[in-house]
């Protein structure tokens, strides 16, 4: 006789991340149905097995019909499951978090009941959605480190300046910046695009650069 098992809830959290303000910002959903109605919560949905081919496809739907984006940079994080995370049942979410220049998350702000919230501020969300926030923090701080990861707050032009001070901003520390800018050369991740751009309070114009072509990994810190 085949045994029969009760299938588990399976779900995609997505943590949007943003620098807002010269904060680091996410982009939460207020509920609308119970369990937990009128929280504010990352933005979630279910798995549907009739139209998604995967989970990266499910991530991207949920994104798009729930805060109107398409084509962020969205990362897997982790795996968050057990019985007692969701009073519907037993469940399992994976989280994905991305990384995006505010002007990227604007659609989302149009809509009700779609916030930025700075994530020092974040806390008490339903489910372990602040466990899964605390996550994707740890991973930017952790792999921003020895990355480009936090340069995708930035539109795609940018100065050595706008850099440093989002590399603050996403790892939470001070950096000196002439240290700053000898390691940006030496890991040599960015390439001048021929422009130029007055910073406020600047002499002169300083140069603009880009993200060269590819994800880079460092073998030290940043």
């Amino acid at each position: 006789m085949e045994t029969k098992f009760e299938a588990p809830i399976l779900t995609v959290d997505v943590v949007p991340l943003t620098v807002h303000e010269e904060r680091l910002c996410v982009l939460r959903a207020r509920r609308e149905k119970e369990p937990f109605a009128e929280s504010d919560a990352l933005i979630g949905g279910y798995v549907h097995v009739d139209e998604d081919d995967h989970l990266g496809a499910t991530t991207r739907r949920v994104l798009m019909q729930k805060a109107g984006l398409n084509e962020l940079y969205v990362e897997q994080l982790s795996t968050f499951s057990g019985s007692g995370r969701d009073p519907r049942g037993w469940s399992v979410s994976v989280a994905y978090f991305s990384l995006s220049p505010i002007e990227a998350l604007r659609p989302a702000l149009s809509r009700e009941g779609l916030t930025l919230t700075p994530v020092e501020e974040a806390g008490g969300m339903p489910f372990d959605h602040d466990l899964i926030l605390s996550a994707a923090l740890k991973r930017l701080r952790g792999k921003g480190a020895y990355s480009d990861l936090p340069a995708r707050f930035l539109p795609r032009e940018f100065t050595l300046s706008e850099l440093h001070d989002i590399y603050q901003i996403a790892l939470g520390q001070r950096l000196n910046i002439d240290a700053f800018r000898r390691k940006v050369f030496e890991r040599d991740f960015i390439e001048e695009t021929g422009g130029k751009r007055r910073m406020p309070g600047a002499n002169r114009p300083s140069a603009v650069y880009r993200l060269k072509k590819g994800t880079s990994v460092f073998d030290r810190r940043i």
